[in-house]
């Protein structure tokens, strides 16, 4: 199946309206016969119900673009998923929609990554759209992160190919820091629609969320934006 062929997915991709959100998505897909088949900090994975697709839906993943942009522009290496739609949603959130990836031993993992990193020939193609759309990631994105080397990111596809997959993300513990003490900056450097469900990420890997602290997330982003429009109007 092509990168960019879509047709097998037309009636997935028809419940998700033009002002969905994280949520809305989720509820369609799940109602549609998919079924939960993973998650971590940043997003929830659902599975098609012939298992040949996989939803990956975030409530805020400001990286979701470049990821999208990466599975596009390096689809001829053959070394990342093949991407059938990908949707920004109301809110900051994130919808990939892609071929049905199994793990693979941690040790092939890490050794595909080392060539990564080392730009080794037979990834060489690869690592050069790798590093373009992440240079520009880092140049626009506040609290972009390093690419990402967890072995988890390796996976292969059902026709055997290693693929990279989700190498691009934002610096989770720096952004949340800085949201819950200087709600001041985040508010300044995103804007609230691009935010508006910050606080509703998972943490499957590195949570769960203390408790109380996404209110208090919400109330200070909240607290912070009414300062500004404050501050706009006088």
């Amino acid at each position: 199946m092509r990168p960019d062929d879509a047709d097998a997915y037309r009636e997935t991709l028809a419940l998700i309206g033009p002002d969905a959100d994280h949520r809305d998505i989720e509820r369609a897909l799940l109602a549609a016969g998919w079924t939960p088949c993973g998650a971590g900090d940043w997003a929830i994975a659902l599975r098609s119900p012939d298992g040949t697709a996989a939803a990956r839906i975030s409530p805020f993943d400001p990286t979701g673009p470049y990821t999208a942009a990466l599975y596009r522009e390096a689809a001829h290496t053959w070394q990342v998923p093949l991407l059938f739609a990908h949707r920004r949603l109301t809110g900051g959130g994130d919808f990939q929609l892609m071929e049905w990836l199994n793990p693979v031993p941690a040790a092939e993992a890490t050794a595909f990554h080392q060539a990564i990193t080392t730009r080794a020939p037979h990834v060489a193609e690869l690592v050069d759209v790798v590093r373009r759309i992440h240079d520009q990631a880092l140049r626009e994105l506040p609290w972009c992160g390093p690419l990402d080397t967890n072995p988890s990111n390796v996976m292969r596809t059902t026709d055997g190919r290693l693929v990279a997959a989700d190498l691009f993300y934002a610096d989770g513990p720096n952004l949340y820091a800085t949201a819950a003490n200087n709600p001041d900056l985040v508010a300044a450097k995103i804007p609230e629609s691009e935010r508006r469900f910050i606080a509703e990420i998972p943490l499957a890997a590195s949570g769960p969320w203390p408790p109380g602290a996404q209110d208090s997330l919400r109330a200070g982003l909240a607290a912070a934006d009414a300062r500004a429009q404050h501050a706009r109007v006088n």
